[in-house]
């Protein structure tokens, strides 16, 4: 399919569809990854200053995925997830979510990420 290309580890992946957030959890799910979500937008400043952490993790976590919402682009994923604040960090394990950060709180979200991918 086009635009389904494999899961990229150590980078972050935009999901741009409802569809292609189907496709990358199910492939995270049968790869066994966790998968770390960050729900963003362009408008929001606090979220727009996470962005080069987010991607420090992703490469420092080549096990696990990392995604990229714009919740304006996919609003259904935003919805679906209960998503109603930016930044909004949600952690995933086999496709159902497991913790969820609201806000921009690097030092949280270090060790937040760093205990739920060691675990």
């Amino acid at each position: 399919m086009e635009g389904h290309e494999l899961l990229r580890k150590s980078s972050v992946v935009k999901v741009n569809s409802e569809e292609r957030w189907d496709f990358l959890l199910a492939q995270a799910v049968t790869q066994g990854c966790p998968v770390l979500v960050h729900f963003t937008t362009a408008w929001c400043m606090p979220s727009v200053a996470m962005k080069p952490l987010f991607q420090d993790l992703a490469q420092s976590y080549p096990n696990a995925v990392f995604l990229s919402v714009d919740v304006d682009e996919v609003k259904e994923v935003a919805s679906k997830m209960e998503v109603k604040a930016m930044p909004t960090f949600v952690l995933m394990r086999e496709g159902a979510q497991v913790d969820k950060l609201v806000g921009a709180n690097p030092a949280q979200i270090k060790k937040l990420i760093g205990e739920f991918v060691s675990s």
